[in-house]
């Protein structure tokens, strides 16, 4: 007993000694992406390295998202650079790819190594409460609706859903169907620039296409279904949990 008690105790060790230099890296990240760059500027001059860059570009495209999803960067800007480099099928086949890893891997962290900080922001917010409920009743539905929304913000429930429990396997498929319409609609906005310059600018008074209504349609139509879910789900979970103290009250 001593023996295995001894050996275990490095391991733990040692994984709170990973875990913790993995938070560390993640805050200095944020820290001087924050306080020392400007990201879209960033983003646009290392997509125009991309462009230049031949056969390993699409690599290293792959991996920046995946860093910027990991370390919750405003990564808008590389879908519609992805649009404007690689065009419109290579561009949603690289984001589609970029995206679905990049979301599985900030998922794997909130879920083994940074599951305490990710825990006490999710709690703060009502809305991943219940979602936490209705992935539990729903699962893989929630996670897809989720993605189909514009209202949820896509770096936080990566991180939001690692707390929650859904599986790895229905959480990358959900995610990655889910995430297929605004990816689409992101690098199709991204083949109409001119240059790389004009990737995020206000789009002035250029007319929307079909397409990019019918995307915004879905957007809006999942949005409101996810809410209807997770409230009656939320709804449910209430009334079983006041039941008992109900009970209670009428047995003293």
């Amino acid at each position: 007993m001593t023996l295995e008690t001894n050996q275990a105790a490095p391991k733990s060790h040692f994984g709170v000694i990973v875990k913790s230099a993995v938070l560390a890296v993640i805050v200095a990240g944020l820290l001087l992406a924050a306080m020392y760059f400007n990201l879209q500027q960033a983003f646009r001059d290392a997509l125009a390295w991309i462009d230049a860059a031949g056969p390993i570009g699409p690599l290293v495209f792959f991996g920046l998202y995946i860093a910027a999803c990991v370390f919750m960067l405003p990564g808008s800007i590389l879908t519609l650079g992805a649009g404007a480099v690689f065009g419109i099928v290579n561009g949603t086949l690289l984001v589609s790819l970029s995206s679905t890893a990049g979301a599985t891997a900030a998922f794997l962290v909130g879920r083994y190594l940074a599951r305490e900080m990710v825990a006490r922001r999710v709690a703060e917010n009502p809305t991943f409460r219940a979602l936490d409920e209705a992935v539990a009743s729903e699962g893989w539905k929630i996670v897809g609706l989720t993605r189909l929304s514009p209202v949820f913000p896509f770096n936080l429930l990566n991180y939001a859903f690692g707390l929650t429990r859904v599986s790895l396997r229905e959480y990358v498929l959900a995610s990655w169907i889910g995430m297929i319409p605004g990816t689409v609609m992101y690098v199709y906005l991204g083949s109409l620039a001119g240059s790389l310059a004009e990737l995020g600018a206000k789009e002035g008074g250029r007319v929307r296409t079909p397409t990019e209504w019918a995307l915004y349609g879905v957007g809006l139509i999942a949005t409101v279904a996810v809410t209807v879910v997770i409230t009656r789900i939320a709804r449910i979970a209430l009334g079983r949990r006041m039941s008992p103290l109900a009970e209670s009250k009428e047995n003293p």
